[in-house]
């Protein structure tokens, strides 16, 4: 089965509730096998749409990654963001 990549290109509008969320999705993705490849460190934008802040985790399939973020720790965290960003997230399966 071919992992894929959890890819999030995030527009943070209010610091202290995203940091919550950060907080609380960090683990909620560790514990369905993600691990972080980038998360906001420096970028180009080259085209499209610019967001400052740019994710990309990694996990064992496209099955475990959309369970991550269906998952009731998940969907908890994602409640501080809502309202405290805008975000583009999308999951693709990698080539072998």
């Amino acid at each position: 089965m071919p992992t894929a990549l959890w890819i999030a290109h995030v527009h943070v509008t209010d610091a202290d509730a995203y940091g919550k969320y950060a907080a609380g999705a960090g683990p909620a993705i560790a514990a369905h096998g993600g691990v972080f490849l980038a998360r906001g460190g420096r970028y180009v934008q080259l085209e499209g749409n610019d967001r400052a802040r740019n994710v990309v985790a990694r996990f064992p399939s496209l099955e475990a990654a959309v369970a991550c973020y269906n998952s009731a720790e998940y969907q908890a965290a994602l409640a501080h963001a809502k309202g405290a960003s805008v975000r583009d997230l999308m999951v693709v399966e990698e080539i072998g």
